[in-house]
Formats: structure tokens, sequence, C-alpha cells
């Protein structure tokens, strides 16, 4: 008499598999593929200059704030603190989040050249208007773009412009230009 302790076969003699073991060797070998053969989806980021603010974000969130936070660190400005509200202020109204950011660079240097206390890193009122925080300063002078601006049709930088530094003729290329060092994406939108 024989006692098996340990089989590879099935309990009626088969020499490999049994139902289980082949189940368990079909599960592994799909998984195998799957990880072998999935690739990554890249979806490619839409930024239109048709209009100036709605976009479909594919960078994460949490990886906007850092490039933000990198990008204004590195030119020293105050604003750095304040990049996840930016982020999170533009995905509220919709707005490229880097439009706002850059308009500072242009009208204040990052908020480094601005009237004191005043907040005021965006040439807001020609410079002729205080706000109460960093925090506030974002969060109006965003919903201002959105509200009096884009929905009132200067759906593009270049529309904005005309409304926001009208003398200007270098404005639109200078928002533009730090938009692109903010992240190098296309700076052109779509409504």
């Amino acid at each position: 008499m024989s006692v098996r302790i340990f089989s590879w076969g099935s309990p009626n003699g088969d020499p490999l598999f049994c139902p289980s073991m082949k189940n368990l060797l079909l599960a592994f070998i799909f998984g195998l593929l799957f990880f072998r053969f999935a690739s990554p989806v890249l979806a490619e980021p839409i930024v239109a200059e048709s209009s100036a603010i709605t976009q479909k974000n594919t960078i994460p969130k949490d990886i906007r704030v850092k490039i933000l936070q990198t990008f204004l660190r590195k030119q020293n400005s105050p604003l750095a603190e304040y990049a996840y509200e930016f982020i999170l202020v533009a995905d509220r109204y919709k707005l490229d989040w880097r439009l706002v950011p850059a308009i500072s660079g242009v009208e204040s240097t990052f908020g480094k050249k601005i009237p004191a206390n005043s907040y005021n890193a965006y040439g807001w009122a020609n410079g002729n208007y205080s706000f109460q925080s960093w925090k506030d300063s974002i969060e109006i002078v965003s919903r201002k773009l959105k509200n009096n601006y884009i929905n009132k049709g200067a759906g593009s930088i270049a529309k904005i412009g005309k409304i926001y530094a009208p003398p200007s003729h270098t404005w639109v290329k200078k928002v533009k230009y730090f938009m692109r060092k903010i992240e190098p994406i296309p700076v052109e939108f779509t409504i």
C-alpha cells in the first residue's frame, strides 16, 4: 500500500493538471500577458488660442501644483506658496491654469514689483487696486477674467489683451511666453 503525500496529478490519475490547477495556470498566463503588453494611455493636452480659458486638464492636479510652485520659486515669487490656489481657482472657472500666473509675470514680475501691501500682481485697474490677500487676488482676477472677459466674448488671449492691456502690442506675446515657460504645452485655446 502506497500513500500519496503530494501529487501534481488530479484525483483520477491525470499526470499533471487538475481543473483547479488549469484555472490557476490560465489566470497566471493572462495576468502575465496583460501586464506585459499593457501600455499607459497618454492624452494629448488641448489648449487653444481662440479661447483663453476652457481646456481639459490632462496633467494630474498634484503635478500642476508642483510644476507651478517650482516655476514660481525659481522666480523668487511671493506667489509660489499659492500654486494650489491658482490651480483650484482656475479649475473652478475653467481657465487654463497657467493664464493668471502668466499675467502676474507680465504685470509684476510674478508679484515682486507691486504697490506696497496691494497683493496686486496682475496690474489690475492699472495697478491702482488693492486686494485683501494673495488668495483674494487670485479669486477675484480669475472670476473677473471668466465673467467680464471670456463670457462676454473675449475668448482668446489676444481678445483679452485688447481689453486688459489695450495700449500694449506685446502683452499677448508675453503672456503666452510665460504660459509656455510654466508648462511647455501649446498655448492655444478652444471654447
